[in-house]
């Protein structure tokens, strides 16, 4: 195996090394904030591990698990957990109704898409990030170097395709922008708000240090996934790695002991003011 397929392996382990030191904070404290990231951060372990496994052989439901967890929910879920850390108000429980609801119905789309995805599409030959949709050919436009096509029937017309393993128009796709825009918003937010408050109050010095980490691993994997769909797929491993350490450091500094009381508190106050 060769060293950039042992790098999504590596991000597992470290995700899930995460994800135990999240919970047993949330355990500890029954503080919301550590469940919603233990949530997040196990999606996150599970896709990193669905996409490992994916470089070396198919399987139906590791392809499942790599989209909804990998690519759809754990950006949504890590933020809800930034904006529960962040802001202590009341209408927060309702946007946690949303996305459990949202979540529910993404998986939903999910397990009926499965019924028409198509296995002959894929090959260990690359990133299942570059091959998982179904993608129509416009006038115009250039077919990617090496890609498969084919000509199908998409609402009533004759269209042509790059062949994917998702089908063409797949409803579940619609909602993964909605989940990503939430969690880029709320972590984003979070590093920005953390670094207002200790401007403003000289309080927090850990929080802004612990969200401009966890933002920044963050925006770092959805560069490398962006430079995935542009033919740079060589990149993604690497990027999912430098996240997962980047988020881990993030959360160790949120958490030092000693530093977790009083900052909560005072953000409860700014909040309030």
């Amino acid at each position: 195996m060769s060293i950039n397929l042992m790098l999504p392996f590596a991000s597992t382990v470290i995700m899930f090394v995460f994800v135990v030191f999240v919970m047993q904070r949330y355990f500890a404290t029954r503080k919301l904030h550590f469940l919603y990231w233990g949530i997040g951060l196990a999606m996150f372990g599970s896709g990193s591990f669905a996409e490992a496994y994916l470089a070396l052989s198919w399987n139906k439901w590791v392809f499942l698990v790599w989209y909804l967890f990998g690519a759809a929910l754990n950006a949504a879920w890590i933020g809800h957990g930034t904006l529960n850390l962040l802001v202590r108000k009341k209408w927060v429980h309702g946007v946690t109704v949303v996305l459990v609801l949202g979540s529910l119905g993404a998986t939903y789309l999910m397990l009926d898409a499965m019924k028409g995805i198509d296995s002959s599409a894929f090959t260990t030959a690359k990133p299942i990030s570059e091959q998982y949709g179904t993608k129509q050919i416009e006038p115009g436009d250039e077919i990617p170097a090496g890609a498969q096509t084919a000509e199908i029937t998409y609402r009533g017309e004759a269209v042509t395709v790059v062949r994917g393993v998702l089908p063409l128009g797949a409803p579940v796709r619609l909602t993964t922008p909605f989940f990503n825009i939430y969690g880029l918003f709320t972590l984003v937010g979070g590093a920005i708000w953390s670094a207002f408050l200790f401007w403003r109050k000289r309080v927090l010095p850990n929080r802004v240090i612990a969200n401009v980490l966890i933002a920044a691993g963050a925006l770092l994997i959805g560069f490398a996934s962006t430079l995935t769909r542009l033919g740079y797929g060589q990149f993604l491993y690497l990027g999912e790695l430098l996240s997962a350490v980047l988020m881990f450091a993030g959360f160790m500094v949120a958490a030092k002991p000693g530093e977790a009381r009083q900052p909560a508190m005072n953000t409860a106050a700014a909040a309030k003011g």
